[in-house]
């Protein structure tokens, strides 16, 4: 039996597995970006070299599961003479058969340096021995070309981690952002309590691992330092009761006009004891079924 050209017309195509590459300025929200991917389940790469994209993409149409949506971070942390070239990498990886889409984020002076006083952190670019200031001007210059490129520019200057997650969802999986959205936050009390958070939790009453010389340099995400206080019953009864306080209170915040609330957990340095209790928390609501949980650690990510 043949088939006629009218025919074929008619033969729904399968859409092309779509490529969202994430870049932007540092201290914007790419990695709160990339974690909202991974919970809309793309398949997410950080820190990929730009030259290597073509590569990547086709490592994983050997794949028999070859995943329909993938999110990729490019960004100043590559070479810099490279960025200028992503629009000959994204050619290439429309050829294989993909639908690439660059997603830049911006934010104005202020509020980066304002994200980089409140985390601490050394920008990427601290390492040429250029000041806070300075080495945002560089980046700007740097990555012009990437926004340039950009399908979509996404200003965060006035945005929380909330209202960006909101954001991405309904760019990339409109219709699945209805629900109440919780995050999960984990903070050190002496660079400030988060001021968006709606409850606060003082971790700093628990076995601190910073004392233990093997855990000191792990996070609450690692594996030894969450048996070590899965071990203390202070932190199985402190768990216990902060689950059945926002077990009895978060679904009667269902009914309010609010779409999201913030639970942050405070220790001394925003390492061990807040981000482990962060984890285990949302860990619990994704179990209880909340379906939009994030998890955000101030003084990590």
């Amino acid at each position: 039996m043949t088939t006629s050209a009218a025919d074929e017309e008619h033969v729904p195509r399968t859409p092309a597995p779509s490529v969202v590459i994430v870049s932007g300025l540092s201290g914007s929200g790419k990695s709160v970006a990339l974690r909202t991917f991974e919970d809309l389940d793309f398949y997410c790469v950080d820190n990929l070299p730009v030259e290597l994209l073509p590569a990547f993409v086709r490592s994983l149409m050997r794949d028999d599961q070859l995943p329909q949506k993938i999110a990729v971070g490019i960004d100043v942390r590559n070479r810099h003479s490279d960025l200028s070239k992503l629009a000959q990498w994204r050619a290439a990886v429309t050829e294989l058969g993909f639908d690439p889409r660059l997603l830049f984020f911006d934010a104005n002076d202020d509020a980066l340096l304002r994200r980089y006083a409140d985390t601490r952190r050394r920008h990427p670019l601290a390492r040429l021995g250029l000041s806070l200031r300075e080495a945002i001007g560089l980046e700007r210059e740097v990555v012009q070309p990437l926004r340039d490129e950009a399908d979509t520019v996404i200003d965060t200057s006035a945005l929380n981690v909330h209202q960006l997650r909101r954001r991405i969802v309904a760019e990339f999986a409109p219709g699945s952002g209805t629900a109440l959205s919780l995050l999960f936050e984990s903070f050190a009390y002496r660079r400030g309590v988060p001021t968006d958070a709606d409850f606060v939790f003082d971790a700093r009453v628990l076995p601190n691992p910073h004392w233990h010389p093997e855990l000191r340099p792990l996070s609450g995400r690692d594996t030894a330092v969450r048996e070590f206080l899965d071990a203390q019953p202070e932190v199985a009864e402190y768990v216990e009761q902060v689950s059945q306080f926002l077990d009895t209170w978060l679904p009667r915040l269902r009914g309010e006009t609010r779409s999201y609330v913030t639970i942050a957990f405070g220790c001394t340095g925003g390492k061990h004891r807040s981000v482990y209790l962060a984890e285990t928390l949302a860990a619990h609501a994704r179990e209880l079924g909340w379906e939009d949980v994030a998890t955000f650690h101030r003084e990590q990510d």
